[in-house]
């Protein structure tokens, strides 16, 4: 006999607590009491004839039938999420809502978006950032992330493909302190970026540089502070090649070192399948991915 389908409200808040793993975060962004979100996945969790989380001292733990169930709810709200914007919404919202890496908005797409502007005119920006890619804004309809390209759910499409190398102030080398080798890293401050897995440990060895402490120097959570210290001449930071193009043209920052090494993680378009029906995300994702790979071209 097949189980009865739960009410609507009852999912909602198990996808809201199960995405938070938390009933008072789930009742904030439903506008609900943290009472009347606990009850309605209790009465769920009654109808289901088994447990979705696991109560914890200090916060909740999706049991193994709640972290099978979740997926499956999540798509399920999003695609009626879709179907009901797509019918009643005349097949888009007024606002198209882009959720990007500050660093990768700041010093790649900032420069190119003029272009879309004048292609859609009649396509209203939200531009909205991710520093911490667990937080997720389920109002966004394309978000650009970096990583592996590896997202449970969602689609992804590569925008970069990436050098990693040193990159200082042109005033940071001195005779006393000089930078022409990458050993000669062990005279400078390093600067790191938090949540990159590829980093100073990662870059020094392929340069066959393990004498120098990769561990020293200062720890940022954005490739912005970064670069900002090191065109201070506070430091040298490693850089993507995608993000520093102007930095080096104009001379604010240099290339002291030859050893350049590809990167397996990159910037990525990432969407559910379901929001891609709206055709201002449609548009706006064909055009970003013609222009990340027509830059590819120029490398």
């Amino acid at each position: 006999m097949k189980k009865r389908l739960p009410p609507l409200n009852w999912l909602r808040a198990f996808e809201s607590a199960a995405r938070h793993l938390s009933f008072t975060a789930a009742a904030m962004e439903l506008s609900l009491t943290q009472a009347a979100v606990s009850q309605q996945i209790k009465a769920l969790e009654s109808q289901l004839g088994t447990a979705l989380f696991k109560r914890l001292p200090r916060g909740l733990e999706l049991t193994e039938p709640g972290l099978a169930f979740l997926p499956v709810v999540h798509e399920s709200m999003e695609r009626l999420a879709a179907a009901t914007d797509e019918i009643f919404g005349q097949g888009h919202r007024k606002v198209l809502t882009v959720r990007s890496s500050l660093v990768f908005f700041t010093h790649w797409l900032a420069n190119r978006l003029p272009h879309f502007r004048q292609q859609h005119p009649d396509i209203n920006l939200r531009i909205t950032s991710n520093i911490w890619m667990g937080d997720t804004d389920l109002e966004a309809d394309l978000e650009i992330r970096y990583g592996s390209g590896k997202w449970s759910g969602l689609k992804s499409e590569r925008l970069t493909w990436d050098l990693l190398f040193p990159v200082c102030s042109p005033t940071l080398s001195t005779i006393e302190r000089p930078l022409k080798t990458p050993r000669d890293l062990r005279h400078h401050e390093l600067l790191h970026v938090l949540g990159y897995e590829e980093g100073w440990g990662y870059w020094l060895k392929k340069a066959q540089a393990d004498d120098v402490d990769s561990s020293q120097g200062l720890q940022f959570d954005t490739l912005i502070s970064a670069l900002k210290m090191a065109e201070l001449g506070q430091g040298v930071a490693l850089a993507r090649s995608s993000l520093v193009e102007q930095y080096l043209q104009s001379g604010q920052l240099i290339a002291p070192l030859t050893a350049k090494f590809k990167t397996s993680e990159a910037f990525y378009l990432v969407y559910s399948t379901h929001k891609i029906v709206n055709p201002q995300a449609a548009a706006f994702a064909n055009w970003l991915v013609e222009v990340a790979l027509a830059a590819r071209g120029k490398d």
